[in-house]
């Protein structure tokens, strides 16, 4: 049985099972989607918007759409858990943040705009002059300004945005090669390396995690 398998649902619910995983996550946000976990056994720590908090067996916890968040083991102690990523609406969205905290993303249409579009062609070249030019601020502005919204710099969340296109290209059975090239990586150790710090696994190993996760729910 594999550390981590993925059940797709649909297009819109998606569940992510750890079992007695070491993995850590560096920090990263899930665009349009909520989190919702429980821990089953062992201990993660989990930092979000900069504050820790260690949840454990028993305990559930929630990530709401877009808020950056680290995943960590505690101690290096394997933990295992249940996750479900739901895909949000933007009303939704503003139905759950009373503090108004979409609303201020929402204020720089320039930033919204920009994150769209990394969002709609990830795999597109778009170098951090050409993102500044379109925001009409400096790249050393962009990158500041792009940081404090939405938690990662432009960079990081286009690199982000195209391992999930890769995510989605696997899902459809296609080759690692297309892959790397259709989801805008240089070449496969790029995707490989890319792939791995996001989600934890390799592009293959994410390919068999699925297959497993299909043969243990029939």
């Amino acid at each position: 049985m594999s550390e981590i398998t993925y059940h797709k649902k649909n297009d819109e619910i998606e569940c992510v099972r750890y079992r007695h995983s070491r993995k850590c996550y560096a920090p990263h946000t899930h665009t349009g989607h909520l989190v919702l976990g429980y821990v089953e056994e062992g201990e993660v720590c989990i930092i979000m918007d900069g504050t820790e908090r260690i949840y454990r067996a028993g305990d559930q916890f929630t990530i709401p759409p877009d808020v950056v968040h680290e995943i960590k083991t505690v101690d290096g102690r394997p933990y295992s858990m249940a996750v479900t990523c739901i895909l949000f609406s933007a009303q939704d969205e503003q139905q759950d943040d009373p503090q108004g905290g979409r609303a201020r993303v929402a204020s720089d249409g320039r930033l919204v705009e920009l994150k769209a579009s990394i969002l709609d062609k990830p795999e597109n070249m778009y170098l951090i002059e050409e993102m500044a030019a379109d925001a009409g601020i400096s790249p050393f502005q962009l990158i500041r300004k792009f940081k404090k919204v939405f938690g990662l710099t432009p960079h990081q969340f286009q690199i982000q945005c195209k391992v999930r296109k890769a995510q989605k290209l696997l899902e459809e059975e296609k080759s690692v090669c297309e892959v790397t090239y259709d989801a805008g990586f240089c070449d496969q150790s790029h995707l490989d390396r890319c792939f791995q710090k996001v989600v934890g696994l390799t592009p293959k190993e994410y390919r068999a995690s699925l297959q497993d996760d299909g043969a243990s729910s029939e």
